[in-house]
């Protein structure tokens, strides 16, 4: 097992560019199964993710190859429609072989998934989807077992208590493909990895229209083409990368960060005193001076996104006064403040709000991440930190993280990665 030593104090400064986005890949690959033949992924991160989710299609008996950011995924000699619970309690993402797996050969048994540990987050709409094609859905011995003839075009509504569901629209998106007849999604997630999958699987060849907007419209095809695609780049590492250069007082230009993604998050970072500047492929943050404090609200897109609240807190931990972040979507998800706090920040927890009360500095220590968000950080609190910080558990930024150590110390930070 690995742990990160980060030596704080170190403004960064510099260019470094995004990886693929993550939580637009993790739906595109199950999203393989509905052709017969390979598809390939190229830019595609190496991120333990990315690997589990491989290792699922391996064991439905795809053909699986990465080599360099380039994934092919060959269906052809599929032969097996259940996803095994020791590969799926992994990660969450894993349930999306659901749907493309029950178009495909009108059967599916996926384990009921895992992933990280900030709250519940039930899978009830995703099956409320298939059932609404027609499938017969039921669960037994920690599994979903779904099974139909031909699934059959319908309106489904998505929202759920959060919000609109990105995974079960990407679950339903996929199976419509290939049902008979239109499919209506009603509340269906509008965030740009939404409509990157739509847009792949219009290369593949399915009709789809209304993807980025709250009514996706998927009328049914009979069969598609394996197509070679490109994700777009991850909003969420452009974010983080952001905020580790705001933290320790410095300037970070990040490649293939998204302007109209980033804007509910660049506005808080504006609020907080940062100098924000772009152009059509980039974003710097340059720090001057300690930040102001600030009011954050996670919200599904085109809200602030959940995936930079930790980080962001991180940061504002260290402003000149009183932040307050509301979480609205998972409100359990504030694993990293009892880590921050051992580095020396100020926060309290009363339902789904932190507030923190801003300190001067952080002091190293040693703390544990305790999913991807919240080891991303604690590293941001380790670069700004006086002294030494270790970091422990960093498998769990590797599911979301590919090489992050490589990229800041790119940029000035000394951090190293040890066995521990």
């Amino acid at each position: 097992m690995d742990k990160y030593v980060i030596k704080g104090g170190r403004a960064l400064s510099g260019t470094v560019r995004a990886q693929g986005s993550k939580n637009a890949v993790l739906p595109m690959i199950p999203a393989a199964l509905l052709v017969d033949g390979t598809t390939v992924f190229r830019g595609v991160p190496g991120i333990t993710d990315i690997h589990t989710i491989s290792a699922v299609m391996e064991s439905l008996g795809a053909g699986v190859g990465f080599v360099d950011g380039t994934l092919s995924i060959d269906s052809t000699s599929v032969d097996n429609q259940t996803a095994p619970y020791d590969l799926v309690r992994r990660m969450r993402a894993s349930i999306c072989v659901l749907g493309p797996l029950l178009a495909r050969y009108g059967y599916a048994k996926v384990s009921l998934p895992g992933g990280c540990s900030f709250g519940p987050r039930p899978v009830d709409l995703h099956l409320k989807a298939m059932e609404a094609l027609g499938a017969d859905v039921r669960l037994e011995g920690g599994y979903v077992i779904a099974e139909a003839k031909k699934l059959k075009g319908a309106k489904v509504y998505l929202a759920g208590p959060a919000g609109p569901s990105r995974g079960a629209t990407a679950n339903l998106m996929t199976a419509a493909c290939l049902a008979e007849g239109t499919t209506v999604i009603e509340e269906a997630a509008r965030e740009p990895e939404t409509v990157d999958l739509a847009d792949l699987l219009i290369a593949m060849g399915a009709e789809i229209e209304g993807a980025g907007t709250n009514e996706i419209t998927i009328n049914g095809v009979k069969n598609l083409k394996p197509v070679e695609y490109e994700p777009m780049s991850d909003q969420i590492e452009a974010g983080t990368l952001l905020v580790c250069g705001v933290a320790s007082g410095g300037s970070v230009r990040v490649g293939g960060a998204d302007v109209e993604y980033l804007t509910p998050f660049l506005e808080c970072l504006y609020e907080m005193g940062i100098e924000i500047s772009s152009d059509n492929d980039s974003i710097t943050a340059e720090s001057s001076g300690r930040a102001r404090p600030v009011v954050v609200h996670s919200k599904p897109y085109p809200g602030f996104p959940t995936d930079l609240q930790p980080q962001l807190m991180a940061a504002a931990a260290l402003a000149e006064g009183r932040s307050v972040f509301v979480e609205g979507i998972y409100p359990d998800r504030f694993n990293q403040v009892p880590e921050l706090v051992r580095l020396g920040a100020d926060i309290r927890v009363e339902g789904n709000t932190a507030i923190v009360d801003g300190v001067k500095n952080y002091a190293g220590a040693t703390v544990m991440a305790s999913d991807i968000r919240a080891g991303a950080a604690l590293v941001i609190a380790g670069l700004a930190a006086e002294g030494e910080t270790h970091v422990r558990r960093i498998y769990h930024i590797d599911r979301g993280y590919e090489d992050l150590e490589g990229k800041l110390r790119s940029l000035g930070a000394e951090i190293e990665r040890i066995a521990e």
